[in-house]
């Protein structure tokens, strides 16, 4: 690690914001491009299918896997893992957040829960027919670690940004992760397609992409170490208590006072509902894309989807700066509203157009749309909560953040697969959430952002 000068280190210990420190904001930047890799190589295309396939290769006469002796249908278990990670998000990274809060060790963390989960997607290469269960076992793993990362990620926004340039930065951050992620899954896409020129099996080919994703990660992460700096001033223990001790303490005082902070907890209920209608559009647009014509889909082969997925990630990259750019003239909150009804409009035409020759243009132009709203309504989200955050409680209530999003994201699919399985339709499924979007639009609404920011006792950007 760098050593800081005596008079770095007395900025840290005062727990000042760095003014325009664009050397941290591009070690900041560095951590959305390194981690943004597991999310799209291994969590969006590879890892699923291909532990899916061989589960079921694994799967006895009666066609059920038995992980620990418990039977299961092949095609569940990489869903059961999912949800195992997400509550182990839910259950440590609030307690997490407010260990890193009061030790000091937010940095520390990060680079632990960091290495932790890149090391665990270097090892998916070492997932083979006979060990299968390895690949559910590692996912848990990396996803609980790269949760846990995030929290400590993001609770340096406030440090290395003013008030009125928080948007911008996060949604720097967030264009960054987009580019990232999606040129490292281009070159795995066109390697994997190229497999069989080059003399390489289907099986090693999707091995080696997921290591990439881990070594991407890994080694674009020691940029962020190095120039990313600790501002954390540890708190002495008070006596008989550990650093566990005291973090589920403090974060049960941190919920007792949740009340003095009434339009910071209305804006995050608003983003929990409208961002579940974000999260929901991503995970089902590939089954109605791919669904035939008489179940309400589009018929659009894995090949061209697979194009969609990655037009996305690159359009995403300008939204998000265009979004940015948004909040800092017009203010986050107008920005996020503008966002929310274009979303609405989307799952709008989703229902009632796509249809005939021409499903496929269209799709490809509803695809941009999303890309454009997608990470910019995100990123401005991250950069206006960074600001209704109190001082010296920025990993804590962070950690609230991400449990609360990835505890509630179950409710848009199961209303999308509640009404698909009543009306034998994914149309109106896809009506069903629209209501994600004008919940949170008219929530959102009725959050005084200025009030949230002054409650939380810091100063209001120049626009509101």
């Amino acid at each position: 690690m760098p050593t800081e000068s005596a008079a770095e280190s007395s900025q840290e210990s005062a727990g000042a914001p760095g003014r325009g420190n664009r050397r941290e904001q591009i070690g900041w930047y560095c951590y959305d491009w390194a981690n943004s890799a597991f999310a799209t190589t291994v969590g969006a295309v590879f890892l699923g299918p291909y532990v899916s396939n061989l589960t079921e290769q694994a799967a006895g006469p009666d066609g059920l896997v038995r992980p620990l002796g418990i039977p299961m249908d092949p095609y569940s278990f990489f869903s059961y893992c999912i949800t195992i990670s997400v509550v182990l998000q839910v259950l440590f990274l609030p307690i997490l957040g407010a260990i890193a809060d009061y030790s000091s060790l937010r940095k520390r963390l990060m680079q632990i829960f960091a290495v932790g989960g890149a090391g665990a997607t270097m090892l998916m290469f070492f997932i083979t027919d006979e060990t299968w269960w390895l690949g559910g076992l590692l996912f848990i793993g990396a996803n609980l670690c790269f949760g846990a990362a995030i929290v400590f990620y993001n609770a340096f926004l406030p440090d290395i940004a003013e008030p009125e340039d928080r948007d911008r930065v996060s949604s720097v951050g967030w264009a960054l992760g987009y580019l990232g992620g999606g040129i490292l899954l281009a070159l795995n896409l066109a390697f994997y397609l190229l497999r069989d020129s080059i003399g390489v099996d289907t099986e090693l080919a999707v091995r080696i992409n997921l290591f990439s994703a881990g070594l991407w990660w890994f080694s674009w992460s020691f940029v962020t170490w190095r120039l990313l700096r600790s501002r954390d001033t540890a708190k002495a223990l008070l006596p008989g208590e550990t650093y566990l001790s005291t973090g589920l303490r403090q974060l049960w005082e941190t919920f007792q006072e949740a009340s003095k902070y009434p339009h910071t907890i209305r804006f995050l209920i608003a983003y929990l509902l409208y961002n579940d209608g974000i999260q929901t559009v991503f995970a089902v647009s590939a089954v109605f894309a791919a669904a035939p014509l008489i179940q309400g889909g589009l018929e659009i082969e894995q090949g061209l989807l697979t194009m969609v997925i990655l037009m996305i990630q690159f359009v995403a990259f300008g939204g998000a700066l265009l979004f940015g750019k948004a909040a800092t003239l017009i203010g986050a909150k107008k920005a996020l509203v503008i966002g929310l009804i274009v979303w609405t409009v989307v799952v709008i035409y989703a229902y009632l157009g796509l249809k005939g020759e021409s499903r496929i243009l269209e799709f490809w132009i509803l695809g941009a749309f999303i890309a454009l709203v997608m990470g910019g309504t995100q990123a401005v989200s991250r950069g206006l909560f960074a600001n209704m955050i109190p001082r010296g409680k920025e990993a804590e209530f962070f950690s609230i953040y991400e449990v609360s999003e990835r505890g509630t994201s179950w409710l848009g699919p199961l209303a999308f697969g509640l009404v698909n399985q009543m009306t034998g339709s994914l149309r109106p499924a896809m009506v069903s959430i629209i209501l994600f979007f004008v919940v949170g639009l008219v929530l959102l609404l009725r959050v005084d952002v200025r009030r949230a920011i002054t409650e939380s006792g810091n100063k209001p950007p120049a626009v509101v």
